[in-house]
């Protein structure tokens, strides 16, 4: 029976090597030889098979005792057995005489690839994502900003950390943290963190698309004869010249004032003409519209 010396398969030197120098020894052959990460070659199959084999029996110590007694105890001549061997040879499923008969026939049964049990046990395995939402101004939006968020690790434990808001970010638009998420295994990537944005209404204006709208009450007799407003844009104020004659509901169009977007243009400032009349009037006011009403010839009804 031919006698396998289980260290020199996992190319070790002595047989006093340590447990960690056997399983170290083990990955690097069971990466070089796996057939699966070979391309398929089935050539490499018998090696890799001793290589199951040798750390099979050498990395467990119950089974790395046993085999040590034969190791250090019994003579070897060319490389074959030469003590009696009581043992009858039951081998079904192509491992050597060797292993089988020291081990057991039917151990060959409880020997799943050791590579692919390490593999699966410690591959790189990257960390899961983690999602949040935050709320920010409309100014956050437009001039860009830092936030800090407060959340639970998977040990439980609270973790801050800083968003960068980047300028002209839109509601529903993502931020990714990379590496901020769970931790990655066995020496895999931390998952990342993405950060969901909403933009909360305002008091003024409102954003659509990459404009904003802004309603800018005027009174009756500014609409009729025309007048000149200086109007709170987002980051600026905005020279208006309003026309006589403008009505309710019309929309004066102010270029590049209104939202900005990533790359840094400029939407336009819309603005919706609002006619308010007072509610309360004064004897005065009061004369004047009823002297308007007898002498206008106005009628916005006759058609």
């Amino acid at each position: 029976m031919k006698y396998k010396n289980y260290y020199k398969v996992l190319g070790l030197s002595s047989a006093k090597a340590t447990d960690e120098e056997i399983k170290s020894a083990y990955r690097n052959l069971a990466k070089k030889y796996h057939p699966d990460l070979n391309g398929g070659d089935t050539s490499l199959s018998e090696k890799f098979k001793d290589i199951n084999e040798a750390y099979e029996i050498l990395g467990n110590p119950i089974s790395r005792k046993k085999y040590d007694r034969v190791h250090f105890a019994y003579k070897f001549r060319d490389g074959f057995y030469a003590g009696n061997v009581k043992e009858k040879i039951n081998i079904s499923s192509g491992f050597n005489d060797f292993f089988t008969t020291f081990f057991g026939a039917g151990t060959e049964k409880n020997v799943v690839t050791n590579f692919d049990k390490y593999y699966q046990t410690n591959a790189k395995e990257v960390g899961e994502d983690l999602e949040s939402e935050i709320d920010i101004s409309l100014e956050e939006g437009f001039f860009g900003s830092n936030r800090k968020i407060a959340f639970k690790t998977a040990e439980n434990k609270v973790k801050t950390i800083e968003v960068k808001i980047p300028r002209g970010i839109r509601s529903g638009e993502k931020i990714r943290l990379q590496g901020q998420g769970k931790p990655g295994k066995n020496g895999g990537k931390n998952g990342d963190f993405y950060i969901t944005i909403h933009i909360i209404p305002h008091q003024r204006f409102q954003l659509e698309e990459n404009n904003l709208v802004l309603d800018v009450p005027i009174t009756a007799w500014e609409a009729a004869l025309g007048c000149e407003l200086d109007v709170a844009s987002i980051d600026s104020s905005v020279f208006l010249n309003i026309p006589a004659g403008v009505q309710t509901g019309e929309r004066l169009r102010v270029a590049s004032a209104g939202y900005v977007d990533k790359d840094g243009n400029r939407g336009d400032l819309l603005l919706n003409m609002k006619i308010m009349v007072p509610k309360n009037l004064t004897k005065e006011e009061k004369e004047v519209f009823l002297n308007l009403k007898n002498i206008s010839t106005y009628r916005p009804r006759s058609n």
